[in-house]
């Protein structure tokens, strides 16, 4: 029967859907897949960002069946059947239109729910030793947000101030379900008013702390030359001041010639375990900037994109003196110490998913 409500295009793509949420079972049946555990968690994160959608164009054609049936009933010679039939109609078209418009909400954010790990970033920024602890507060808010989630968090470069405790700059692996699709709307500026503890006066100042979260590409998405395409330079690990922190060469620092894109990495001792970060990052970094490319291309108004990562647009407020979290996406204001104490981003988030869903499907 063919698919009602549906334009051809959106069709297409949820049957093609279908086609890849199978196809990720049979690999996760697969006895070499199921031995390797890393490939069975990829493999999963994806088949379950699809369920919604998958699924749910499932029941959609079941119920499209149905109300086939029932309007052949309708039609047909039995007057009792027909009389059911005609009272059950308007219930199972009202089911149909329920369920497809919850499947093309899935499908609007299908493709970001199938990223299951990202790199994020945390850089002090205005602000002096206010704004290091601004950043140190907004990563502990992220890591207590990623552990009610359930998800990975591995720290793979952290540089901190001595002196006050604050950070400078942090990198984080962050994996799990629904990581890019949430944390995505974190990136940009944020910025706290609040009366900062070097501050002798009582004075409100204002410090800002950047966000930028990067997809964590796998190995086939994106292709790196490392032998021609890398410069790669092993030093000693430096501190805030740059002094050396340490006698032996562990540090790695890499140069992506063909985008300029540089990383440094120091976070462990093992000169092995900081080039395999240092690959990483690199990877995320140039796998990003190919991203945006593409989107520019295909969008003009791309900081109305999901994740884009444009460091200068601010995108939060923490007003200390109100006890509220004003984000600039949207029009309510949130709780203090919920959001930033507590780690609960998940209004916040849930309701950026939904302006954003509404966007999406108006352009469908």
């Amino acid at each position: 029967m063919p698919v009602t409500h549906l334009s051809p295009a959106i069709a297409s793509k949820l049957e093609e859907l279908g086609t890849q949420y199978a196809a990720l079972g049979r690999q996760l049946e697969d006895p070499a897949v199921l031995a390797d555990h890393r490939a069975v968690r990829d493999l999963s994160i994806k088949r379950a960002a699809l369920a919604p959608v998958a699924q749910g164009y499932a029941r959609y054609r079941g119920l499209l069946d149905e109300l086939a049936e029932l309007r052949a009933a309708l039609d047909g010679d039995d007057a009792e059947l027909a009389s059911l039939a005609g009272e059950e109609i308007p219930e199972v078209e009202a089911a149909a239109e329920a369920e497809i418009e919850a499947v093309k909400a899935a499908l609007v954010q299908s493709d970001e729910r199938r990223v299951g790990s990202v790199i994020l970033e945390v850089r002090a920024g205005t602000g002096g030793d206010e704004a290091g602890l601004w950043a140190r507060d907004l990563l502990a808010m992220y890591e207590k947000y990623a552990s009610a989630k359930g998800w990975a968090w591995e720290t793979l470069d952290l540089v901190v101030d001595d002196g006050v405790g604050g950070v400078r700059h942090a990198v984080v692996n962050v994996r799990g379900d629904g990581v890019w699709s949430e944390l995505g709307f974190e990136a940009g500026v944020h910025s706290v008013k609040r009366v900062p503890a070097t501050e002798t006066q009582g004075r409100i100042h204002t410090s800002t702390a950047t966000v930028a979260v990067l997809p964590e590409p796998e190995a086939v998405e994106v292709s790196i030359d490392w032998a021609n395409e890398v410069e790669e330079h092993i030093t000693t690990a430096q501190g805030p001041g740059g002094q050396n922190v340490n006698k032996v060469a562990t540090a790695v620092h890499l140069v992506h010639t063909p985008t300029g894109v540089e990383v440094r990495m120091q976070e462990t001792k093992s000169q092995a375990q900081n080039r395999e970060k240092a690959r990483r990052l690199l990877t995320a970094r140039v796998y990003e900037i190919e991203r945006a490319r593409a989107e520019a291309e295909r969008s003009a108004d791309r900081k109305s994109q999901i994740g884009t990562g444009e460091r200068s647009e601010k995108v939060r407020v923490y007003r200390y003196q109100d006890g509220i979290v004003a984000d600039q996406r949207l029009s309510t204001k949130f709780q203090k110490a919920s959001v930033l104490d507590q780690g609960e981003l998940g209004p916040i988030i849930g309701a950026l998913l939904e302006q954003e869903t509404a966007r999406r499907l108006a352009a469908l």
